[in-house]
């Protein structure tokens, strides 16, 4: 259950779509149940779409929330036809669609936190109504440390750290660079929502330094958002023709542009839980630069795989770029530390243990609500049906 998936891009997205994408293969029967988006075409026939997506400016960043009559009722009727033996719930306390489907829920449910809230606010308010609705996620699981952290200031652990993961068969080194970028010049690239907590504006202002200095560089910008016209009209100037908007790429097509990089930037201010992108570029072989943020030290060691600055500083992050840009030797160096990092985040073993996971669930033959403890019971079965999101 994820109230974010494909057309939505995002680190909720890529880890839903991942891990069914794994269990599938093992022979387990995945359905994802997310809200209808506008721009969604839908194909799969393992996707139930409810309701609407409503966006929700929350935590510096662009968030989905699903709306619709009757959701209640459907959701419910989505269970009966279902007859999932395990649901795995995404952000699930969230509003609207999670915290249904932990009312609504009578199997055993799993529940992944994967933010870094910037604000108590919500909690504060609401945290006594939704508590127990928590209570019935057997199983809480959190991408990070920060995200743990985070979830333990208002809901009681334990919480197990199960991290997200890169598919090193679409992110690696030695792919072709887009023809339009293969030339001789350093290219910077961002990928990401142009959400305020991403902090482009930031890059494009480090950029602008170098720029004025003659650094030879082109920056890529890889996504859309909030602040696409603010973007642009800071683009002007020294960094005219030096900024090339891709908008948003589609999912075959991304792998490449990491390819065609040379230094990944992620200069995000604060809200970070995990860093996602970090992880394509490490498997990618691309240095990085990026903020000083917890969540992207789950990722990246600062001065191994790359060189991170503190946050909302145009000039520490025009420093780090320069002196990548200029030393294409210790850019090579972090990108095969990079790599290396990327071996440890691979899908298959993430998936062995929530593979685990739900098996132990099962076997309790549907556990009491709030036992967090191994049930034991009968033989794990070799297959399970779950709803993912």
């Amino acid at each position: 259950m994820t109230q974010a998936y494909r057309p939505a891009v995002g680190g909720v997205t890529e880890h839903v779509a991942a891990t069914a994408r794994v269990l599938r293969a093992r022979g387990h029967e995945v359905t994802i149940v997310t809200s209808r988006f506008a721009a969604a075409s839908e194909l799969d026939p393992f996707v139930i779409r409810l309701g609407h997506n409503l966006p929700l400016r929350y935590n510096g960043a662009e968030n989905n929330m699903t709306v619709g009559l009757r959701l209640p009722e459907r959701l419910a009727r989505t269970f009966d036809a279902g007859r999932f033996d395990v649901l795995h719930v995404h952000c699930p306390v969230s509003p609207i669609l999670p915290l249904l489907t932990l009312r609504l829920a009578r199997c055993p449910v799993v529940g992944t936190f994967h933010s870094a809230m910037t604000s108590d606010l919500p909690f504060r308010l609401f945290g006594r109504l939704i508590l127990p609705l928590y209570r019935r996620i057997n199983r809480p699981l959190a991408v990070s440390e920060t995200a743990r952290a985070c979830a333990e200031r208002f809901f009681p652990g334990p919480i197990e750290v199960l991290p997200n993961g890169v598919d090193r068969s679409r992110f690696r080194p030695g792919l072709p660079r887009l023809p339009r970028y293969a030339d001789a010049l350093p290219t910077i690239l961002f990928v990401g929502r142009f959400d305020p907590r991403k902090g482009v504006p930031e890059l494009i202002k480090a950029c602008a330094i170098l720029a004025r200095e003659g650094v030879p560089f082109r920056l890529v910008l890889v996504g859309d958002g909030a602040l696409r016209g603010t973007i642009g009209r800071l683009a002007g100037g020294a960094l005219r023709g030096r900024v090339h908007f891709e908008g948003q790429v589609s999912h075959d097509a991304l792998p490449q542009y990491y390819a065609s990089a040379d230094i990944f930037c992620s200069p995000a201010r604060c809200g970070e839980s995990f860093g996602l992108v970090l992880l394509e570029a490490m498997a990618s072989g691309v240095a990085i630069v990026t903020t000083d943020l917890p969540g992207h030290r789950s990722v990246l060691t600062p001065g191994v795989e790359g060189i991170a600055v503190p946050p909302r500083d145009p000039v520490s992050l025009a420093a780090a770029l320069r002196e990548l840009i200029l030393d294409p030797d210790k850019r090579e160096r972090l990108g095969a530390h990079g790599i290396e990092r990327a071996r440890a985040f691979g899908w298959e073993p993430i998936v062995d243990r929530l593979e685990l996971i739900y098996q132990t669930l099962v076997q309790g033959g549907g556990a009491i609500w709030g036992q967090r403890g191994i049930p034991g019971g009968a033989e794990v079965p070799s297959e399970a049906r779950t709803a993912v999101g």
